[in-house]
């Protein structure tokens, strides 16, 4: 399997020849969902979720299919009928040939204040997890873990905890759009060797557009 990361949220999944699009979001690159035989979305949050890219991405595939939950299914089936599955915690399907997992229910609570909405992750081939806005625990061992560094809904501490708990064999940045350049290092330092450490995992920040083969 082939992992991409787009900017902020956003990965791709390649393999057998097939492509799998997790959160183009609207800080991810315009083209971010084109390409995909299959897109999942976490949540409806502007940084994962933003229509016109999905659009784009359906639009330019008319064979591409959407797995999520139902506050965005119901803004976007219409327009693409038959092609949009909506998922819940629990569930189990196939997209572009990969196995997929739902876990989870919530959103990370921001703010007491602010009500919460639903939040799944996504469990691929039983080997790279996406928890979305959430720290969810995938319920299995992981070989990689996608982890939201950065969000108006965690600190550090929990990062380095939830990295920790999972144990998996990588760690790789995502959720990470409102990191500066002066703030990455602190971070890296924080999920890597030199710092408090991820409990063993190999810590790996990518740029928007790199690739690794898992």
């Amino acid at each position: 399997m082939k992992l991409t990361k787009h900017s902020h949220a956003c990965v791709r999944l390649q393999k057998d020849g097939r492509t799998l699009v997790i959160d183009p979001g609207a800080f991810s690159e315009e083209d971010a969902a084109v390409g995909a035989d299959a897109v999942l979305i976490t949540h409806e949050h502007l940084d994962h979720f933003d229509e016109n890219r999905l659009r784009a991405g359906l639009e330019a595939n008319p064979a591409a299919e959407l797995w999520t939950l139902r506050s965005v299914a119901e803004r976007i089936s219409a327009a693409f009928p038959g092609r949009v599955h909506t998922v819940g915690e629990g569930d189990a399907f196939t997209a572009a040939g990969f196995d997929v997992q739902v876990h989870g229910q919530l959103h990370a609570v921001i703010h007491p204040d602010i009500p919460r909405i639903t939040n799944v992750g996504y469990l691929v081939d039983g080997s790279v997890f996406h928890p979305g806005d959430a720290l969810t625990l995938p319920g299995q061992p992981v070989e990689t873990l996608m982890v939201p560094v950065m969000a108006p809904w965690n600190k550090v501490a929990e990062v380095i905890d939830y990295v920790r708990e999972v144990k998996p064999r990588r760690a790789i940045d995502i959720h990470d759009a409102l990191l500066t350049d002066l703030a990455r290092p602190v971070y890296d330092r924080m999920l890597g060797p030199d710092g408090p450490g991820a409990g063993g995992a190999d810590h790996c920040r990518m740029a928007a557009g790199q690739s690794i083969d898992l």
